[in-house]
């Protein structure tokens, strides 16, 4: 099921704060529902933590890397998430001719930065804890969708009850292919040309890793609280 909302077409979200609000809104169905939400970071975790604050939900990060061309860096080849699932641009990797014996080296080493990053971040992806639950993955935008395509792989490993992919913009075709992978999509804006996420926020700073640091401490400090 794909839920777009056409009310917001033609308007710019405020900054990611402000994008997180509408989006909790618009899943406010989920409340209630022990959903987790995971975001991507790091911009994606400052909509996210508007999610999971709203939804009282659980919050954590799904981290996802991309792999560059061997002689191309910057051009994304592939991605991969922090369990090994992979999503690979075949009509690139055959163009380029580019080896299995590479993107395998590639999918280890971002694999162990992926993992130096949730040890730097003191969070969890919650292994173990998905099986049977609503998992409400949430990024600022997307533009191919290629992060949002692999978590969603990733997480639908994990056997949730439910994968919903939550994202404030992005275009319709790529909303369009996420639904495909399975996955009920919740996006506010969807406007036939993008260009670019950050067009779409009147602010769109950088994030910082201190930051996606604090927002998780911070959702932590609530269900400690919660619990007691």
């Amino acid at each position: 099921m794909m839920r777009w909302f056409d009310a917001f077409r033609g308007q710019r979200f405020r900054d990611r704060v402000h994008a997180g609000e509408l989006l909790a809104d618009a899943l406010v169905e989920y409340r209630g529902r022990d959903p987790v939400v995971l975001g991507l970071p790091r911009g994606g975790v400052v909509v996210a933590a508007e999610v999971a604050r709203a939804l009282d939900a659980e919050l954590g990060v799904i981290i996802i890397r991309k792999i560059g061309a061997p002689s191309q860096p910057e051009l994304a080849v592939g991605a991969v998430a922090d369990n090994g699932a992979l999503v690979l641009n075949e009509e690139v990797v055959a163009e380029l001719g580019i080896s299995d014996d590479y993107i395998e080296s590639e999918r280890r080493r971002q694999l162990a930065e992926i993992r130096r990053r949730l040890e730097e971040y003191g969070a969890s992806r919650l292994h173990g804890e998905l099986a049977g639950r609503t998992v409400i993955v949430v990024d600022d935008g997307a533009a191919t969708g290629a992060s949002m395509k692999v978590a969603i792989l990733a997480i639908r490993e994990e056997r949730p009850a439910e994968i919903v992919a939550a994202l404030p913009v992005a275009p319709p075709e790529t909303a369009v292919e996420i639904e495909r992978l399975g996955a009920t999509t919740v996006c506010l804006l969807t406007p036939p040309n993008l260009v670019a996420v950050g067009l779409w926020y009147e602010a769109f700073e950088q994030v910082t890793d201190d930051e996606v640091r604090e927002l998780l401490r911070e959702a932590r400090g609530r269900a400690s609280d919660a619990g007691d």
